[in-house]
């Protein structure tokens, strides 16, 4: 595992490097809206898809924390006994259900946003301030994320770090790999959003499906 942590470190890195030019697709829309639109669409589509289907399995994980947590109880409070692994259990239940739905929540409009502003503006208005948040924050934020956890995140998974408590769940370098995975679902919801902002703009898109597209949705 040791010698392949640096291999696949190495794989990942330069994929991104590939990949990050998609990120000027929604600039290459502003300029050249009939040579990317159909592209766009689908990308936006896809992207949409993999945030609902993270949201999906955080779904799941908010089911488990029930039960999980009920266990934990009936296992204190009824046979006298406490296991590390269930509390670990928990805090990684919960983890899963922050970090993977964190880009449908976007997806969705469902954040607390602090532009208190922003409803009063025209929806063309709103849609360049969607396009420019996304530049200014989400990718930014998103690529500091990843560069700076990536050696930490090396050296768990060399090392298969398991929780602190001798009897705690062997896996927290699993856990520490829902930082880089909610970095790069974010990063590619706000392209998702950054796109349709920039559709909008060009008239190739309602503006009222700006933030409104999913609603309801998974």
């Amino acid at each position: 595992m040791a010698d392949l942590v640096p291999l696949l470190g190495t794989a990942l890195r330069f994929a991104g490097y590939g990949l990050a030019p998609l990120l000027l697709l929604p600039l290459l829309i502003l300029a050249l809206p009939k040579l990317a639109e159909g592209p766009a669409k689908a990308l936006s589509g896809l992207l949409d898809r993999i945030s609902g289907a993270a949201m999906t399995v955080a779904m799941g994980f908010a089911f488990a924390i029930i039960l999980i947590q009920l266990a934990a109880v009936l296992m204190r409070y009824v046979f006298g006994l406490n296991f590390s692994w269930l509390n670990d259990s928990v805090l990684f239940s919960f983890a899963c259900i922050f970090m993977l739905g964190a880009a449908a929540t976007l997806r969705d409009d469902g954040h607390v946003r602090v532009d208190i502003l922003r409803p009063r503006f025209n929806p063309s208005t709103r849609a360049i301030i969607e396009l420019i948040g996304t530049y200014a924050f989400i990718f930014p934020i998103g690529g500091l994320i990843l560069y700076a956890g990536a050696s930490g995140l090396a050296r768990s998974w060399a090392g298969l770090e398991p929780f602190n408590e001798s009897d705690g769940l062997p896996i927290k370098y699993i856990f520490k790999t829902l930082v880089p995975i909610f970095a790069i679902l974010m990063i590619g919801q706000g392209l998702a959003q950054a796109i349709k902002a920039a559709l909008s703009l060009r008239g190739l898109r309602p503006f009222d499906a700006v933030d409104q597209s999913h609603e309801g949705q998974v």
